[in-house]
């Protein structure tokens, strides 16, 4: 079976204040792919105009729909106004991400390398968080390839 790009798949991406560009990046490139907005919450550590950005998006960077909120409360707003179902992903999330059931206008968010999400947005929607399994071995899975697992999933349930 040929899966081509959903015309109606609008699950976007959020990142709040990303701090590695190469993983930023790849996000970027992945979400020019799925179709999907890239969403940034607060303040990079980085500049988004710098060369690992670009060099890891490669050629796609300009063909992305970037969306820029100032910081949390700015994207809850968004979220609201644009009656958008948020889905928190963390280790200390509430469902596994396969069974999670993923709709049309959600957005997938993600917290910075270091530290993980914000509590704001872990407490303004708790109920929705969604978590990946891993081994006691390791903290936490690389940012890029845990957007790329999670937005994957919610894609293959949408062709199916």
């Amino acid at each position: 079976m040929n899966y081509k790009l959903l015309e109606n798949f609008s699950i976007d991406v959020a990142l709040y204040c990303p701090e590695i560009p190469a993983n930023t990046g790849n996000i970027g490139r992945l979400c020019v792919g799925s179709g999907s907005a890239l969403h940034i919450i607060g303040r990079p550590s980085f500049l988004m105009r710098d060369k690992e950005i670009r060099r890891a998006g490669l050629d796609y960077w300009k063909k992305l729909n970037l969306i820029e909120h100032s910081d949390e409360k700015s994207f809850i707003a968004y979220a609201k106004e644009n009656n958008r179902n948020v889905i928190p992903v963390s280790k200390y999330g509430k469902t596994a991400y396969f069974e999670y059931i993923y709709k049309k206008n959600d957005i997938l968010v993600f917290g910075k390398e270091s530290t993980g999400l914000s509590q704001v947005l872990i407490d303004e929607y708790k109920d929705n968080s969604v978590y990946i399994q891993m081994s006691e071995n390791i903290r936490s899975i690389n940012l890029s390839n845990s957007v790329a697992i999670v937005l994957y999933e919610a894609w293959r349930q949408a062709i199916i």
